[in-house]
């Protein structure tokens, strides 16, 4: 493993900790940040966690974090953090929720975690040497074939103003695939593409700590990213595809 990917591992297995003993213990601390868009105590307590031990490791490196903000992004290196991806689902007792880290080197994603600490288990990659899970290495599924597609999405609940694109988007895609499944933590989705649970995603309305690390699973286990139109430009936009290789064209097309 190489020693970043290393360090990337014990922060979110950290970050997991915390989070499942605050699950544990109860009595959360919620607060508000817009509509729908919630934060706890244990979301910054997972963060400054994730932090500290990148710092201490890599004291010159940048980060992007949902909670802190941006600090030293012109950074050779930065790392973009969510502490917990599905802090809803979290809130609610719902388990499907997830820490994850993706690091970028002069903006090129180069190695990726994303941690479920409900089912403990450790999504991993690094550029060019594939991606595992539990140390076991997973690929996209072979599905040819759109219309026996299982696909992931996630609701615009931040981009209201884009509800009636995104409900157009859903009414085809349920007319045209197997199933559409929601469930409220994005990178953990993006996770499950990469290990075939999966045969694609979509979204509209990410922030990059929600694709960051998902979406380098996903190329390392030679799926596809990308925005609306199948470019290169989704962690700006925050609108994101992906997909098996063969399904990812026809998904695209869906979804226009």
């Amino acid at each position: 493993m190489h020693p970043m990917l290393n360090i990337a591992v014990r922060a979110a297995r950290k970050a997991g900790s915390i989070i499942n003993r605050a699950a544990l213990a109860g009595g959360l601390n919620v607060r508000s940040k817009q509509a729908k868009d919630y934060v706890t105590q244990v979301d910054q307590a997972a963060e400054q966690a994730i932090i500290e031990i990148v710092k201490k490791a890599y004291p010159e490196h940048g980060f992007l974090a949902e909670e802190s903000g941006a600090a030293a992004t012109d950074a050779e290196y930065v790392w973009v953090i969510d502490p917990i991806d599905g802090t809803t689902n979290f809130i609610h007792g719902f388990p499907q929720y997830c820490t994850s880290i993706g690091i970028q080197q002069r903006g090129v994603l180069t190695h990726a975690v994303v941690y479920d600490p409900v089912a403990n288990e450790l999504f991993t990659a690094s550029k060019g040497r594939g991606a595992f899970l539990n140390d076991r290495r997973i690929r996209v599924t072979p599905l040819a074939r759109l219309g026996e597609a299982l696909i992931g999405t996630g609701f615009p609940f931040k981009e209201v103003t884009r509800l009636e694109l995104y409900m157009r988007q859903l009414g085809t895609m349920m007319k045209t695939c197997s199933g559409v499944r929601r469930a409220g933590a994005a990178a953990l989705d993006l996770a499950y593409v990469a290990c075939g649970r999966l045969d694609g995603f979509w979204e509209l309305g990410l922030s990059p700590w929600d694709m960051a690390g998902g979406a380098l699973l996903i190329q390392e286990a030679g799926g596809l990213v990308g925005d609306l139109k199948g470019d290169g430009g989704y962690l700006e936009s925050g609108d994101i595809v992906a997909a098996t290789p063969k399904i990812f064209p026809a998904l695209l097309e869906a979804l226009r």
